[in-house]
């Protein structure tokens, strides 16, 4: 996957500047909890909802999260992921709500156009439901500007309208960190307190602070197959096509989603300082470089963003 980077580079590497990107984290965090009636932390159990919970475990304390995690789960998600996120939110005594596209399939309001049809963009339509469901007016989330360009165009508060559709154009102004967060009714806010954090912020700080991270995320061995430069896992869902051949591969994720979606990197980073100096050397962005559904297009991501996904 990536040039070797010697230990001895890394030198000069610090991380000081870790405390300043957590503590302008703590500080939105804090911001949402004053200024919004019902808000909800998204999580997914991946590295990025991991790295939240921990800024918001340092903002309200351990065990006084002041809103609920909430996880739309495509019903294609990796097990191991599932299950970490299941015992990380029971560890934090935090409420955890899961809504699924499953469900909003049997309610009609989800049609696939043929079976094996990618879920991911589907999960726009079942937050939306919980929105409305829960009434939220402010959903927190773990995007970075420096994973797409999409992202990188989006407000830390990101006003949502009363169809839950974002607007590009019509953003509201962020000067001297003074966050506008008016809403009418029926409107929400989609919040990003690590928007400002790079992949190599997100792992140094995993680095420095232990925290535990789905198995997936650190190097283990797993059957794939080479499909369009991407390393595609075979899974039940993810079969090996006619004249593919399928290889065992030591891997790991950068990111996690979907499984029909979401690819392994070459990679024998076993811990998180091995990944702070694979991370170094990489040209490619995580989703970039894992991710089939941001593939499409150059803009597929904002048309989703423009539709109600995170």
């Amino acid at each position: 996957m990536n040039a070797r980077v010697e230990p001895r580079l890394l030198t000069g590497l610090g991380n000081r500047h870790l405390d300043a990107l957590e503590e302008e984290a703590i500080f939105i965090l804090r911001e949402v909890a004053g200024a919004f009636e019902r808000p909800a932390l998204l999580f997914s159990g991946g590295k990025d909802s991991l790295v939240l919970l921990r800024c918001a475990e340092k903002a309200f304390g351990t065990g006084r999260i002041p809103y609920p995690l909430l996880m739309i789960d495509t019903g294609h998600n990796f097990p191991e992921v599932t299950r970490f996120r299941d015992r990380r939110a029971g560890q934090l005594g935090a409420e955890l709500i899961v809504r699924s596209v499953e469900d909003s399939m049997r309610r009609g309001t989800v049609r696939l156009s043929r079976p094996d049809e990618p879920r991911n963009p589907h999960q726009s339509v079942t937050l939306l439901e919980a929105v409305e469901e829960f009434r939220f007016d402010a959903l927190i989330g773990g995007a970075r500007r420096d994973e797409e360009k999409a992202r990188a165009k989006e407000r830390v508060f990101s006003h949502r309208d009363g169809f839950g559709q974002w607007q590009p154009k019509s953003q509201r102004p962020e000067l001297w960190t003074l966050f506008n967060t008016r809403l009418h009714p029926g409107e929400h806010f989609r919040v990003f307190p690590i928007s400002n954090w790079t992949e190599l912020d997100v792992w140094q700080y995993i680095e420095r602070e232990g925290i535990e991270l789905p198995s997936i995320y650190y190097a283990h061995e797993r059957p794939v197959v080479e499909r369009k430069g991407l390393l595609v896992p075979v899974t039940d869902l993810t079969p090996v096509r006619e004249g593919e051949t399928a290889v065992t591969r030591t891997v790991r994720f950068r990111t996690v989603g979907d499984i029909t979606c979401t690819c392994p990197v070459a990679s024998t980073a076993a811990n998180a300082s091995d990944v702070v100096l694979e991370t170094l050397a990489v040209e490619v962005s995580e989703r970039g470089a894992t991710r089939m559904d941001d593939r499409t297009s150059d803009a597929s991501m904002e048309k989703r963003k423009k539709d109600g996904y995170f």
